[in-house]
Order: structure tokens, then sequence, then C-alpha cells
């Protein structure tokens, strides 16, 4: 397969293919697999995001801080990053978990993620590691605000409907512009019960839905 889209979306060319092939093995397809790496890189994304948020906030605490942590390095922000690489189409799983679609399942989706920091953080050092993240979290980063503990829009507004009974929003992507290797996507998002329809813009579908979902959730506060 080749791993060139993937390692320029990921903005990092590996200089040993190697680490590269066990960081998308799982290990229902064999050995070597990725587990231990994923170790590795767990603890090199902790380290990374540690670092960017003491820098950022110097005003907030030490429990303030390991919040804002835990909700960036969940798995669930890990494997929405992952889908924004098309990682699963890259994973090299067994005949089971290939039949179960395990490509799509979140846990895996975020295991192969995590691998993938190990093995840069193997092949290029910290610094090269360090880079790959600020890249992908730069968004999530950039619109995080201290007083959500980390919450991203679509989270934040998903939590409200659900504490006032109201059925989820309805994200789509009306339009993409642009070449394949910069595109920008239109999304819209629509609370019917609400009368809120917003729209959001972003370099990918995740930055352009949380634009729209930050838009659709200050309107609620209205």
């Amino acid at each position: 397969m080749d791993h060139g889209p993937l390692q320029r979306k990921l903005g990092y060319r590996f200089a040993q293919a190697t680490l590269l092939q066990q960081a998308l093995t799982h290990r229902s397809h064999g050995t070597p697999h990725n587990e231990r790496i994923e170790f590795l890189g767990d603890s090199v994304l902790n380290c990374c995001i540690a670092q960017e948020l003491y820098r950022r906030f110097g005003e907030l605490k030490e429990g303030e801080l390991s919040r804002l942590r835990a909700n960036l390095v969940r798995q669930e922000t890990l494997a929405e990053l992952a889908r924004e690489l098309e990682l699963g189409t890259y994973l090299r799983l067994g005949e089971g978990e290939l039949k179960s679609g395990g490509f799509r399942r979140p846990s895996i989706l975020a295991d192969g993620l995590e691998a993938l920091f190990g093995a840069i953080f193997l092949d290029g050092g910290f610094a090269a590691v360090q880079d790959v993240i600020r890249g992908l979290y730069a968004s999530l980063l950039e619109h995080l605000d201290p007083q959500t503990l980390g919450k991203d829009p679509k989270t934040l507004l998903q939590e409200l409907l659900q504490a006032r009974k109201i059925p989820l929003p309805q994200y789509a992507v009306v339009a993409t512009r642009g070449a394949a290797h910069k595109q920008l996507f239109q999304v819209e998002c629509q609370i019917p019960q609400l009368a809120i329809h917003t729209t959001g813009f972003g370099a990918s579908r995740r930055i352009a839905e949380q634009e729209a979902a930050q838009l659709a959730f200050a309107q609620t506060q209205k």
C-alpha cells in the first residue's frame, strides 16, 4: 500500500518504513504489531499536550491543566483525528477484525494514532513528533476554552441538547472547494427544534463541523 498520502497529511516522512508498517499493524494481523509502540506514543502524546497547555495557560492550576489534557487525549478525540487522516484505510487488521468493521472502531483508531506518534518519535525524535502533534491538534488548541474543561464545541452542544432532551444536531457537508490537497469544507449544522441553522468552514470536515457547532452553541445561549 502507498503510505505517501498518509505521510503528507501527517507532515512527516518516515526514514524507517518498517516502523510505519509496525505502527499500522494491529495484533489481530500478526507480529510485530503496534502495542509496544502505542504504549510509547501514549506517553509522548501526553507529554506534548502537557507542554502546550503549560505554555498557553500560565494562569491555570495543576488540576485544571490535567482536566484539559484528559479531554484532549481521550479516545474519542484521538479517533476523530484518526478519521480525519483516514487512518482506518491504512491499518493492517486480521480477517475477523476486517469483517467486523475494526477499521472504524474508535479504540482501534485511537490506538493506531498513538502508535504512529510512537513510531515518529523512534524514527525522528521528540521534536519531530511534537511538530506532528501540534499540527494535528492546532484547531483544537486554538479554540480551547479553559472554562469548558477542554471540551470541543460539538461535545458541548451535544451535552446541552441531551440535558434539554432535544435530538442531537444534524451535520451535513454542503460544499467542498479547492484542490484535493488543499480543500475547504462547508458544513451546515441544524437543530430544527430550536430553529437553529449555522454554517462552518474549515480545511477538514472536522474543523468545519466544530465551527458550525460553536456558532450553534452560541445561539443556544441567547
